[in-house]
């Protein structure tokens, strides 16, 4: 049942990465180890690749955190295939221990105990048992895609995971919190602007910039869109897409292409946005 099972490792410190799957050959004997890769982009990828059963993914990665590479992961994977079962390995604190276990989603803490792997083996061994049980129902994919997607949404709006994106309808700034954004001050060529947050349309990570786009013209900012968004109202400023901030009410429409994709047309640009499958759940109204 289990003979078949394979595994992705990211982990971006080898003799960690070494270790674990030393473990898990004692635990699991029969699961393959397809892969290791050091960083979330890689992670990403090979898991397209590869189409593990299970991922081990380090939250602390260059590039992507094992959280957004998930994410962005569930926003390509196939809908005809099993999404598969979701291990993070932590050295968070209780804090974030308590947000995995909030979610149901595993987790190991470093370093790796044998007694905590067995359990987590498991645990996982037996969602792959149930998902194999139901085939050939095209559901289980479909369920588990949906189930990851709602555990990942809820992860990277906790502060210290992810994005720390808010969603819409999230509560106000806790006391302490950054303070709400009125003005930003932004580069346009060898001029800095101020840029009132109320004539901004949306916002646009690229590489080592955010873009801060108004009606008529655009801006550079450096400040990272994951600091940004725990400074903007998640009222006012809906994430669409891992890199992409939108004004909600610059939402003019929502297009579906044949594919399935949707794609958010504004109010005063003319850029179609693409709306990742992560964020889809904001537009079923649409």
């Amino acid at each position: 049942m289990t003979a078949a099972a394979r595994a992705l490792i990211a982990e971006d410190e080898p003799l960690l990465a070494a270790a674990l799957a030393h473990e898990l050959r004692k635990a699991w004997p029969a699961l393959q180890v397809a892969a290791t890769v050091g960083d979330g982009l890689s992670a990403v990828r090979q898991a397209l690749d590869l189409r593990p059963d299970v991922l081990f993914f380090d939250i602390r990665m260059p590039g992507l955190t094992g959280i957004d590479a998930a994410a962005e992961l569930a926003d390509a994977w196939p809908q005809d295939t099993p999404f598969p079962a979701l291990v993070f390995v932590t050295a968070y604190d209780q804090y974030a221990v308590q947000a995995f276990e909030a979610q149901a989603v595993d987790y190991l803490l470093k370093p790796v105990q044998a007694a905590r792997l067995a359990r987590t083996v498991h645990k996982v061994q037996a969602q792959l048992a149930q998902r194999r049980a139901a085939l050939p129902t095209p559901m289980p994919s479909a369920a588990a895609l949906h189930t990851a997607m709602d555990q990942l949404r809820a992860l990277l709006a906790m502060p210290g995971l992810g994005a720390e994106a808010a969603a819409p309808g999230a509560s106000a700034a806790a006391p302490g919190a950054a303070p709400r954004l009125q003005v930003i001050q932004a580069s346009s060529g060898t001029q800095i602007h101020m840029v009132p947050v109320a004539d901004v349309v949306y916002f646009e990570a690229a590489d080592k910039y955010v873009r801060v786009l108004t009606a008529e013209r655009e801006y550079l900012i450096r400040t990272p869109l994951k600091e940004l968004i725990v400074q903007l109202d998640a009222q006012e400023f809906w994430q669409i897409h891992r890199s992409t901030l939108v004004r909600a009410t610059r939402i003019a429409s929502v297009l579906r292409d044949e594919s399935g994709k949707q794609h958010v047309l504004l109010t005063g640009r003319p850029e179609r946005l693409p709306v990742s499958r992560l964020y889809a759940h904001l537009f079923k109204g649409m």
